[in-house]
């Protein structure tokens, strides 16, 4: 797989990398986790299938990608904290999370009403991997949208995932919840209906994991049940949980808040 990624696939991936529907990442990310080969003999493969990924060519950045990995592993020897449940930013230990069931099992079970969140959980809760994209929208809707707190999100995570890693899968959730490394601040909160729009936009990924979702319009998928009430149409799915322009702004406050204190 590693061969054959590097050789005929590999120059594609920046253009087709984020969008769920298509199969264009390398799928190597359980090999790694398990240690079956190494970031190392990935290098090495790619450079000799692509010579030029050092220098901004064919590779380049899925070499990026494995370079995420180590960071992440640097991080976690260097700040041990990190592996303590504590996060790279020490003031945001003070926001003040949400503790509603009701909106984590919603999310957990991928009944959220969004339905590039929902497509992406049932994803994960069904075959044990998710794209990187989706982890992103998934982990920004769980922290940003329903302010409940990313060590949650990470522990779920990683009984899930045939490829969980623990460097690699509390980076992630800490860049996603801006308790971590990231130099983009804390109100950077993904829209999971443009989120969709943008990366599914036809919905070919969404009606994969959301049956009950057959009979709506691709143009309407994002926004289901906009489309719905318009035509008089009673749906087999959940209305959103949450307002998410609402849901923002109560989560810029918590953030702002505990950064005051």
């Amino acid at each position: 797989r590693l061969r054959e990624f590097c050789r005929n696939e590999v120059g594609a991936y920046e253009a087709r990398r984020d969008f769920p529907a298509l199969d264009a990442t390398s799928r190597l990310s359980a090999c790694l986790a398990l240690g079956v080969i190494s970031p190392r003999q990935c290098l090495h493969r790619l450079l000799a299938e692509q010579p030029d990924a050092l220098n901004g060519g064919a590779g380049a950045v899925w070499l990026n990608e494995l370079i995420w990995r180590d960071f992440y592993r640097h991080l976690m020897t260097w700040y041990p904290d990190l592996c303590k449940h504590r996060p790279f930013i020490p003031w945001t230990e003070r926001v003040q999370w949400q503790r509603d069931q009701a909106h984590l099992q919603a999310w957990q079970t991928g009944r959220t009403g969004y339905p590039i969140v929902d497509a992406a959980m049932r994803q994960m809760n069904n075959t044990g991997w998710m794209h990187n994209r989706l982890r992103m929208i998934t982990a920004s809707f769980l922290v940003k949208d329903l302010l409940i707190d990313w060590r949650i999100g990470e522990r779920y995570f990683i009984s899930q995932l045939i490829d969980g890693d623990l460097a690699a899968n509390n980076g992630g959730w800490q860049w996603a919840a801006s308790t971590g490394t990231d130099a983009a601040p804390y109100f950077r909160i993904f829209n999971p209906t443009t989120q969709g729009e943008k990366f599914d936009k036809h919905g070919e990924f969404i009606r994969q994991w959301l049956p009950e979702l057959a009979k709506v319009p691709a143009a309407s998928l994002h926004d289901p049940w906009g489309w719905a009430d318009k035509q008089g149409v009673t749906l087999d799915y959940p209305r959103p949980v949450v307002d998410h322009k609402q849901a923002r702004t109560a989560t810029l406050a918590a953030y702002e808040a505990a950064r005051k204190s």
